[in-house]
């Protein structure tokens, strides 16, 4: 762990350097700008009466000065890429220090009728999630999201492969991540898609070729009056039919523009992404397959969006008010741009989702392996295939502080059926979530929190946070016994690890016991494989009648008046509950 906070460190050290350095660059380059407009000022002021020359000078410095603008982006966009890195590099120093309650949670995704999603900590404000989130993108927390709630058991280690790959590429991934946060997260990718998708042309395809035609005709009359061949008025009039062509068409190409404005930035960075995904070395076989999404007909898909990129900006650049009247006077300029960018649009169109989504998906990928590279003693657990079996030696949930957690061995296979109990507080919930966290991590292709990990993969449900729904005028307890329906439903389709926490908290003792009792019989006699925390002794009387049932506990002892917990995993049944202490001590009764 040591290696890796000094890594990050030294990363700060790197990057704030090349901060400073560019800052000076950009303070002289703004300098520089102010120099050249003061000449430009001084030569028209001196040369005002031979105005063609002032025009060439004019035009000169227009397109000089644009040049600096553009290096000065250049510069100012390699400043906030090397600060992006920094932040990346402070945030995971915080998070390796357990201070990550500021990253997004992902609360919004939740999903009601999820098996798992809400009784695990998986999303929401100290989720799972919001630990291991480290996306740049919206699509790309999305398809996160979407790999953690997929309850996906099938191809696992090729997604173990993936994580491993870029967990040993820090580069990489921060470049990546730096990218991609440079991009306006305020443009959904899907509005983009939508758009492009259905885009109608509305400039002729003549205006492919007319523009040059238009401007070398300017040209030639430019050189035949400056030898006194020509009046100076064909300059004027070829400049007023160009400024006549284009003005037929300006209130679409200006509305065009000011989308296009917006989207300018999406695209350039998009295309930067899209060159990292075809600059990746890799082996593994899902990394493999998102790099085939971005091959398109032979030409690099970056090359393609950066193409798109610098029309949308020679556009912008044609619609600036003083030299868009000589641009598009003397060479119909805007109206070229805009049938260059329509010409790409109708050629790509149909490629754009997947490169977007090809980026997303990295950008979810490369999160995990994030999490991978800052958990070293961390474990892929060895796949196998057959029935379910979950093995592992000391295993401890994530979210939990490594210098205080103590881990336990876990060791459950097809078929069987754990009922624990134990004290309050004294570890059974905590436990439920570390066997039902493993089971999400090993099937996303995470490393477990464990020393030793053997796994035949599974798919989890879940019931343990049942609430009342005023909205749907529902009780706790019909709550409760819909969470078990859907349970006893998704059973009939496919095999499930069922984790259970003291259900049926909505009736009475006698009845949540009977119907405990009654539920267990029913999920054992169908084969089923599950984990039930109770408070209820007598409900552990079930493993005497049925072989596959197992009673297991968390102890509490009070020594000396104070109550010890050792969090322990142990075979049996609970003798020690401590809520009268509980009371007494806090002094409620």
């Amino acid at each position: 762990m040591e290696n890796i906070i000094n890594s990050y460190k030294s990363r700060i050290n790197t990057h704030e350097a090349e901060v400073s350095t560019i800052t000076k660059q950009l303070r002289l380059s703004s300098l520089v700008r102010l120099v050249i407009f003061v000449i430009a000022i001084a030569v028209v002021y001196f040369l005002w009466l031979q105005w063609l020359y002032v025009a060439i000078v004019f035009i000169a410095t227009i397109a000089l000065f644009l040049f600096l603008v553009s290096r000065h982006e250049d510069l100012k966009q390699k400043r906030a890429y090397h600060q992006q890195v920094v932040e990346i590099n402070e945030r995971e120093l915080r998070v390796l220090n357990r201070e990550y309650n500021d990253l997004p949670d992902g609360a919004e995704h939740q999903i009601e009728d999820h098996e798992y999603s809400r009784d695990i900590d998986l999303l929401g404000a100290g989720s799972f999630y919001q630990y291991i989130n480290r996306t740049a993108l919206k699509n790309g927390s999305e398809a996160l999201i979407e790999k953690l709630l997929a309850n996906q058991t099938n191809d696992i280690v090729s997604r173990q492969q993936a994580v491993e790959e870029l967990a040993d590429q820090l580069d990489y991934r921060q470049e990546f991540e730096a990218t991609a946060r440079l991009l306006d997260n305020k443009i959904r990718p899907v509005s983009v898609i939508d758009w492009i998708k259905d885009y109608k042309p509305f400039v002729p395809q003549i205006f492919s070729w007319l523009g040059y035609l238009q401007f070398a005709l300017s040209v030639l009359s430019i050189v035949l009056y400056s030898l006194d061949l020509i009046s100076g008025y064909w300059i004027v009039a070829l400049l007023l039919l160009g400024l006549g062509i284009t003005g037929k068409y300006v209130a679409r190409i200006v509305s065009l523009d000011k989308y296009l404005s917006e989207l300018e930035g999406f695209f350039l960075q998009y295309g930067k992404l899209l060159q990292l995904v075809e600059n990746l070395e890799v082996k593994s076989e899902v990394l493999i397959n998102l790099r085939k999404e971005i091959l398109t007909d032979g030409k690099p898909a970056s090359k393609r969006l950066l193409e798109f990129s610098k029309a949308v900006t020679r556009l912008d650049q044609g619609s600036n008010m003083l030299l868009g009247i000589f641009v598009n006077g003397f060479g119909l300029y805007n109206l070229k741009q805009v049938h260059s960018i329509e010409s790409w649009i109708m050629e790509n169109k149909q490629f754009i989702k997947p490169w977007l989504d090809t980026v997303a998906q990295l950008d979810a990928i490369s999160s995990l392996g994030n999490f991978a590279y800052n958990h070293p003693d961390y474990v892929f657990p060895d796949i196998k295939s057959g029935d379910f079996e979950l093995k592992s030696k000391d295993a401890a949930h994530p979210l939990l502080d490594p210098e205080k957690a103590i881990g336990n061995d876990i060791h459950i296979s097809q078929g069987e059926f754990y009922i624990i109990t134990g004290a309050n507080m004294a570890g059974k919930s905590t436990f439920l979530r570390t066997v039902s966290i493993s089971i999400i991590m090993a099937n996303v292709g995470l490393p477990l929190c464990a020393k030793q990990a053997t796994y035949a993969p599974i798919k989890l449900i879940t019931s343990m946070r049942t609430s009342d729904s005023l909205q749907d005028d529902e009780s706790y307890f019909f709550s409760e016994l819909k969470r078990l329906k859907y349970i006893v439903d998704k059973l009939e389709d496919e095999k499930y690890l069922i984790v259970l926490d003291e259900i049926l908290k909505g009736t009475n003792s006698v009845d949540k016991a009977s119907g405990s009792r009654k539920l267990i019989e029913r999920l054992t006699q169908n084969k089923a494989t599950g984990i039930i925390a109770t408070h209820d002794l007598s409900l552990t009387e079930v493993a005497h009648e049925y072989e596959k049932i197992s009673n297991y506990y968390f102890d509490a002892q009070i020594i000396n008046d104070e109550l010890f917990f050792d969090y322990t995993f142990k075979d049996g049944v609970a003798q020690n509950m401590n809520a009268s202490f509980l009371l007494k001590k806090m002094g409620i009764v």
